[in-house]
């Protein structure tokens, strides 16, 4: 698919769409529940989403869109099939999160991956599995297999590599037999998405304890249905068009978000406005406008997501913007850093790379031309918002990337009155 998008401001009123991350965790949960669960979501057709429903509705749940959100019936775990294949298509949290699911329910499952999955990391997470009791063996390119039932036990995670590796393995250990302990070794990064799978959790009934570092997870502890649970607004794909407001003419008003998100890329809202935003709550919308827009220093480590739009942001303003600790995005969809700066630069961006970072020298304005989304919806949604600072149009091809995360993303762009031509 390419998508050319016009020049010109992005002004307008948008609703947050359910947060991606919160709506994996609730469903993951209410799945493993006893009785039924309504997940209270407006209609999502993410392609994400729909791999982790999926991949439970293959363990035996059932998942039915209805009026107001998901209506989840939990798998029957007296009923669990011998064997299951779990298509996560690119997800990394599907994989990550219902891997060690698989392996405390004891089922031998087969996990079908597709684009960059099968290359992007699952160490340590792998070696405690198997250190569990798991046998984890590749079947095929982008097929992985996994057989044999986590035994109760002691497991240990670094804190720095990937939060989705503890949240699984705190998703799983409630499913063995026997006391577990779950030891996050410090320093802890992205520590707002383990809260969030925490909070989760908690709204099923179950607060793991933590202490000295350790979670420590009762055999056979239940997670109850609350019978309906709300997912939040998400932080990370509203920043698109919060940072749409901070561009040249930039006005957007975002309903949906929640001030008190456990969400870690709330911090946009700190970034834009050291960046020379003005952004204001106006009850329970939140407005963002262009302001002075100035450089200032981003620091990656726990809100990886943010950093390419930010770069769209800080091509335009005035002096050096500094990203600094980013180095894990090169393990995403695409290889994150460089993508930003090769996408932004011939757009007539000065973005430099480094090893862990970037550093992108403002200029007055960007020419337009062509783009590659390189197959990665943030990159896609990234181009299209720095039109907004463009002369000529920008043409992204593969622009259907954004159906991962976003696939209402081009519709919205053009009702904020923004053209936009999509050719299949």
């Amino acid at each position: 698919m390419r998508v050319t998008v016009w020049p010109g401001a992005i002004k307008g009123e948008v609703r947050a769409i359910p947060s991606k991350s919160h709506l994996h965790r609730l469903l993951i949960c209410a799945a493993l529940c006893a009785r039924p669960t309504l997940v209270r979501s407006p209609p999502t057709a993410a392609e994400d989403i729909t791999a982790t429903i999926a991949c439970l509705s293959a363990l035996g749940a059932k998942i039915e869109r209805v009026t107001g959100g998901l209506a989840v019936t939990p798998i029957d775990r007296a009923k669990l099939p011998a064997q299951a294949t779990l298509p996560c298509g690119e997800s990394g949290s599907t994989l990550r999160f219902m891997l060690p699911v698989v392996a405390g329910l004891g089922v031998s499952g087969r996990f079908e991956m597709a684009g960059r999955l099968p290359q992007r990391p699952l160490a340590p997470l792998d070696e405690q599995l198997t250190g569990g009791g798991a046998k984890l063996s590749w079947e095929a390119s982008g097929v992985l297999r996994c057989e044999g039932k986590l035994s109760p036990g002691e497991y240990t995670l670094p804190g720095d590599i990937s939060s989705q590796y503890i949240t699984g393995l705190l998703l799983a250990l409630p499913l063995l037999d026997g006391e577990s302990g779950l030891t996050v070794t410090p320093p802890i990064e992205s520590e707002d998405y383990i809260a969030m799978t925490l909070q989760a959790m908690a709204g099923f009934g179950l607060t793991p304890p933590l202490a000295a570092g350790r979670y420590r997870i009762s055999g056979g502890a239940a997670l109850n249905s609350p019978g309906e649970i709300s997912a939040e607004g998400d932080w990370s794909n509203a920043a698109f068009w919060l940072c749409a407001g901070a561009m040249p003419g930039g006005d957007i008003a975002c309903r949906g978000l929640s001030a008190q998100s456990s969400q870690g890329d709330r911090e946009i809202l700190h970034i834009l406005e050291r960046m020379g935003a003005r952004v204001s709550w106006e009850g329970d919308t939140l407005r963002v406008r262009e302001g002075t827009r100035k450089a200032t220093e981003i620091d990656g480590r726990a809100t990886p997501d943010l950093i390419p739009v930010l770069c769209a942001v800080a091509a335009l303003c005035q002096g050096e913007t500094v990203v600094k600790n980013a180095a894990r995005l090169r393990l995403k969809e695409s290889d994150r850093l460089s993508a930003t700066a090769q996408t932004l630069n011939a757009l007539g961006a000065k973005v430099t790379e480094e090893e862990s970072g970037l550093r992108v020298q403002g200029v007055p304005g960007l020419m337009g031309g062509d783009a590659d989304s390189w197959g990665d919806h943030r990159i896609a949604m990234m181009a299209a918002i720095a039109t907004a600072g463009c002369e000529s149009p920008v043409t992204i091809t593969g622009g259907q990337a954004v159906r991962k995360s976003y696939p209402s993303f081009w519709e919205e762009l053009a009702g904020l009155g923004k053209r936009v031509s999509i050719d299949e």
